[in-house]
């Protein structure tokens, strides 16, 4: 017999092993990818939604729209909270009276059990969209 014996079965444990901690890996930062871009849609659509949250104004011959905070808030919290998930509303505001811009958070916890990936990581977005008159 030869002293290599069961050598080539400890290497393929370990590259075992090895392959189970990348594809975990992979799943997980895959599954962390594609929630932060469905954040990244969520935020985008809050904006909009708060973009129509403005208030006519006309003067004379002229009509303008403003955006108050309280308008963009109130659009962008109502379709928050009609999306499917545990996301929220951070800040909604109308920095110039013209543009919606909303931050929503959620946060993210890996679909697979790993040693390797945090659990309860905190995601967000921001989006911005501008409301306009013609």
């Amino acid at each position: 017999m030869s002293d290599d014996d069961g050598s080539v079965l400890l290497l393929t444990l370990g590259y075992a092993l090895l392959a189970l901690a990348l594809i975990f890996g992979s799943v997980c930062a895959t599954d962390l990818y594609i929630s932060q871009k469905r954040l990244d849609a969520l935020a985008d659509a809050a904006a909009l939604a708060g973009a129509d949250g403005f208030t006519l104004v006309v003067d004379g011959a002229t009509a303008r729209a403003d955006l108050s905070d309280e308008g963009v808030r109130e659009q962008a919290i109502a379709l928050v909270v009609a999306w499917p998930g545990e996301a929220s509303v951070v800040s909604a505001t109308a920095p110039d009276g013209l543009s919606a811009r909303v931050t929503v958070a959620a946060e993210w916890n890996p679909p697979l059990l790993s040693l390797f990936v945090p659990d309860g990581v905190r995601l967000e977005a921001t989006g911005t969209s501008r409301t306009a008159l013609r």
